[in-house]
């Protein structure tokens, strides 16, 4: 399955929930291959016995020298990207990006952001602390993190599937570099993929965390 249909599937389920009844509530795909093979379940007990992959376990450090935990998200919705700050092409359109979710959920308890250096070698705590401060980033839900950059890759490729497919058969030596987004739910299951450099899908994003956010 292409990437782009793991981008559509979100808009597709909110356009068929649109067109039928009320009373039938839209369902968002769990996905725990790199391929990003959508799968549905008629219920919360059927898709737990059937999704083995969650996140696996990690910890880093935030700006504020905070740590950052697997263990910390728990129960909460989250989304995760990858940047570095020196970065000049795509990462400041993704942090414009991002913004969409820090001013809908910023102050939501129950939403994380989590931005990844993938140069963690380069991205101190505190040169993540000025990055912040030079990019308005003001919620206390939104984390630029940094650590063992084979921790963060293994993580990202392996855990998030950030690169999807390709990516998962990389070692760590390769550099890591995607515009994708991915969003993750209460269990740190993956429930969704977007391209973060675009508004578009940003505000799908919006939709899908709201979505996350009502599941029993």
């Amino acid at each position: 399955m292409s990437l782009l249909r793991a981008y559509l599937i979100s808009g597709f389920l909110w356009l068929a929930f649109a067109c039928t009844s009320s009373e039938v509530a839209p369902v968002l795909p769990y996905y725990h291959t790199p391929d990003f093979e959508p799968q549905f379940f008629e219920n919360k007990e059927k898709a737990e016995a059937k999704i083995t992959h969650h996140l696996k376990p990690f910890s880093f450090l935030d700006q504020h020298g905070h740590s950052i935990s697997h263990t910390s998200l728990r129960g909460k919705v989250h989304v995760a990207n990858f940047f570095f700050s020196r970065c000049t092409n795509i990462c400041p359109n993704m942090i414009k990006q991002m913004r969409v979710i820090e001013s809908e959920f910023g102050q939501n308890a129950d939403v994380e952001i989590l931005s990844f250096s993938v140069t963690p070698w380069l991205d101190s705590v505190s040169v993540l602390k000025k990055y912040a401060q030079k990019n308005n980033i003001k919620s206390k839900q939104w984390h630029l993190l940094t650590g063992d950059k084979n921790a963060i890759y293994t993580l990202a490729r392996k855990s998030y599937f950030a690169e999807e497919n390709l990516g998962f058969s990389k070692d760590n030596s390769q550099f890591l570099h995607t515009e994708h987004v991915v969003l993750v739910d209460k269990t740190l299951r993956i429930r969704g993929i977007y391209n973060g450099s675009l508004g578009l899908e940003m505000e799908q994003l919006t939709k899908d965390i709201k979505l996350l956010l009502s599941e029993k």
